[in-house]
C-alpha cells in the first residue's frame, strides 16, 4: 500500500505542508455536518469584518483564507480523497490525470494507488537488489579443557594465548536482483563455502517471471558440484490458501539425481498460518507446520517425518517493541538427538539488529552464535564452544554476550546515536529557521484575534463554574509538572490558545500533532514534544500531561487533583 496517512507524517512534513484536520480540530473520518461547523466557529473568529484595526484585520485576512482553503479541501469528496493521499502536494500537482469529477473518491484511491504501483516498478527497473551474507565458524573447544578430575575450568592461558582457537568454516553467499521489465526479474547468485580445508562453491542464475496476479514461475541454471536445473512456481488460489512446488535435477558423476519439494499453506486466521510440505529425493520428508504471529509474539509449532530424520520443534518469541528487544525459546527433540536453544534481538538502528543465540543439545554441545543483521546483510559468527553439555562454556557463553553488549552500548554505540541525532537535530533546525520564524509571527497574530473571544469564553464558563485553562504549556517539557515552567524557544504558553477551543465546557483534541493547531507551531521539529494542562472545573483545579500525538478529552475526574 503506497499512500501514507498525513496523522503519521514527520516532523519534518509538518512545516512544509498543512494539516487542515488537526487545523479544524476534527477527526479524520469526520462527517461534513462537523467540517461545516467548525468552519463556522473559526470564520466568526478570523473573518476580517470582524475587526477593525489595518493590521488586526491583514492578519485576519491570512487566517480566514487558511480556513477557507482547509474548509473547501475537505468539504469536496474528490479534493479530499487526493488530499487524505497525497497531501497539499497532491493538490498542487498540475493536470494530475486522477482528479476527474466523473470519479467516486474510491475510484480516486484506487487510481492513485495503481499509478504508484507503476512509479515503483519503474524505480525498481533501475536498480538492483543485492542481498549478501557472511558466516564463519570458530572452534574454541580447548578453551574449556577438562582437568584430571573430569572439573571443567577455564584455561587462562588459553584466553590471553589464544593458541587453540581456529577458524573452521567460512561461508559466503551473494545475489542481485535485475527487473528486466515490470514481470521478469533475473536473479544471479553465488555461494562459497570452507570447512576444515576443503572448499566447495555454486554459481546460478534464474529468471523469474509474473504470470498473473496470483502466480509467478521461475528457472534456474546453477553449476558447482555438477549442473543442476530447476523450475519454481507459486499460485494463490483465494484468499489465505496458497502453494508453490519446485522440480530439481542434478547432474553427478554418479547420474542424475531429481528431487522435488511441494508446500501447501492455508490461512488460519489473520495471524495463524499452517504450511504442509512434502519432500522427494535425496532426503524424503513430510513436514506440518503451524505459526502464529502477533504484535507480542510469535510462536512456531512444527512435526517432521522422514529419512534419516525426524523431529518435533517449538518456538516462542516473545516481543517488545517499546524497548526494540525480542526474546526467543526453542526445543526440538527427535531422532537425532535433542537441542534447546535461546537467544536475544536488539534493534541496534533503524536497519541494524544484533543477536545472541546459545544452543544446548546432544550430540551438538554448547556453540553461540552473534549475528549482525544490516539492511540485506547478514554477518554470523558460529563459535563451538564444546562438544559436551558442561556448566562452564553454559555459564560464559551466557553472559559474556551480555555483559560485552551492555558494555558497547553504553560506551559506543549509544553516545555514537546521541551525537547523531544531536547533529540532524542542529541541522534541522538551522534548515527550518526561516520557516519557524514565518510560523511564529502567524500563531502571534492569531493568539492576537483570539484575545476578545476568548475573555468572553472565559467570564461565560466562569459564571457557570465550567471549563477554564489555568495554564497550558506545549514543546519539549522539562517536567511534567510545569506550572513554573516560562514559555522559552522551545515551548509555548497556550493558554489562550486552547481556551479559544473549549465550548460548552469541554476540550477535545484529536490524535495528531497539536502544531497544527490554530496558534501553535512546531517549536523543535523531529523532537518529542508534550501538552501540559491545568484547568478549573467546577471551581477545582485539574491537571494532565500528554504526548504530542495523544488525543484529549477535559475535563476527566482522574485528572482531579486533590486538595487538602
Amino acid at each position: 500500500h503506497f499512500s501514507r496517512s498525513m496523522s503519521e507524517s514527520s516532523d519534518e512534513s509538518i512545516l512544509d505542508g498543512e494539516d487542515y484536520y488537526t487545523f479544524l480540530n476534527i477527526p479524520r473520518d469526520a462527517t461534513d455536518e462537523d467540517i461545516c461547523n467548525s468552519y463556522r466557529r473559526l470564520s466568526r473568529l478570523y473573518h476580517p469584518d470582524k475587526h477593525q484595526h489595518p493590521d488586526r484585520k491583514k492578519e485576519a485576512e491570512i487566517l480566514f483564507s487558511k480556513t477557507k482553503k482547509a474548509y473547501e479541501v475537505l468539504i469536496d469528496g474528490h479534493q479530499r480523497a487526493i488530499y487524505d493521499n497525497l497531501g497539499v502536494a497532491g493538490l498542487a500537482t498540475q493536470g494530475w490525470e486522477v482528479v476527474h469529477r466523473t470519479k467516486t473518491p474510491q475510484e480516486i484511491r484506487e487510481e492513485y494507488e495503481r499509478l504508484a504501483r507503476e512509479r515503483e516498478e519503474r524505480r525498481l527497473q533501475a536498480r538492483t537488489n543485492p542481498k549478501s551474507s557472511v558466516s564463519m565458524t570458530i572452534n574454541a573447544t580447548e578453551l574449556f579443557a577438562t582437568g584430571d578430575d573430569d572439573t571443567p575450568y577455564l584455561d587462562l592461558r588459553d584466553i590471553f594465548g589464544l593458541p587453540h582457537i581456529e577458524i573452521s568454516g567460512m561461508s559466503l553467499n551473494q545475489s542481485i536482483e535485475a527487473p528486466l521489465t515490470s514481470k521478469d526479474t533475473a536473479i544471479l547468485s553465488g555461494q562459497l563455502s570452507s570447512h576444515n580445508g576443503r572448499g566447495n562453491g555454486t554459481l546460478s542464475c534464474a529468471l523469474r517471471r509474473v504470470l498473473s496476479e496470483r502466480g509467478w514461475a521461475e528457472v534456474e541454471l546453477g553449476t558447482g558440484a555438477g549442473l543442476s536445473c530447476s523450475i519454481k512456481c507459486f499460485r494463490s488460489f483465494y484468499q489465505g490458501f496458497f502453494a508453490n512446488a519446485a522440480l530439481q535435477a542434478n547432474v553427478t558423476p554418479n547420474g542424475i539425481r531429481l528431487g522435488s519439494i511441494v508446500t501447501v499453506a492455508n490461512q488460519l486466521d489473520q495471524q495463524t498460518t499452517a504450511y504442509l510440505t512434502w519432500k522427494l529425493g535425496t532426503s524424503n520428508g513430510l513436514t506440518t507446520m503451524v505459526i502464529r504471529d502477533t504484535e507480542r509474539l510469535h510462536a512456531v509449532a512444527s512435526m517432521h517425518f522422514g529419512v534419516p530424520q525426524s523431529y518435533v520443534s517449538m518456538t516462542y518469541m516473545h516481543k517488545m517493541p517499546d524497548h526494540e528487544i525480542k526474546l526467543k525459546l526453542t526445543a526440538k527433540v527427535g531422532t537425532f538427538g535433542g537441542l534447546l536453544e535461546y537467544s536475544v534481538e536488539k534493534q541496534v538502528s533503524l536497519h541494524s539488529h544484533f543477536s545472541a543465540t546459545m544452543s544446548l543439545g546432544v550430540p551438538l554441545g554448547v556453540q553461540l552464535r552473534l549475528r549482525l543483521r544490516r539492511a540485506s546483510q547478514t554477518y554470523t559468527c558460529n563459535i563451538v564452544l564444546c562438544d559436551d553439555l558442561l556448566p562452564a562454556p553454559i555459564v560464559y557463553g551466557t553472559l559474556l554476550p551480555l555483559v560485552g553488549w551492555v558494555a558497547i552500548d553504553r560506551l559506543i554505540v549509544k553516545p555514537f546515536l546521541d551525537e547523531q541525532k544531536r547533529q540532524n537535530m542542529a541541522r534541522q533546525r538551522e534548515s527550518n529557521k526561516v520557516r519557524i520564524s514565518e510560523l511564529k509571527r502567524e500563531a502571534a497574530a492569531a493568539v492576537e484575534l483570539m484575545r476578545e473571544t476568548v475573555k468572553r469564553n472565559i467570564d461565560m464558563e466562569e459564571n457557570k463554574k465550567g471549563l477554564v485553562i489555568l495554564k497550558a504549556m506545549y514543546g519539549r517539557l522539562v517536567s511534567s509538572e510545569a506550572d513554573q515552567e516560562e514559555a522559552t524557544d522551545d515551548v509555548l504558553n497556550v493558554t489562550i490558545q486552547l481556551q479559544c477551543l473549549v465550548k460548552d465546557s469541554k476540550l477535545i483534541l484529536q490524535e495528531s500533532s497539536k502544531c497544527q493547531l490554530p496558534g501553535l507551531y512546531d517549536t523543535c521539529p523531529g523532537e518529542e514534544k508534550t501538552l501540559y494542562v491545568s484547568y478549573l472545573f467546577h471551581a477545582l483545579v485539574h491537571k494532565v500531561t500528554i504526548k504530542d500525538r495523544e488525543g484529549l478529552r477535559i475535563p476527566k475526574q482522574s485528572h482531579r487533583v486533590d486538595q487538602q
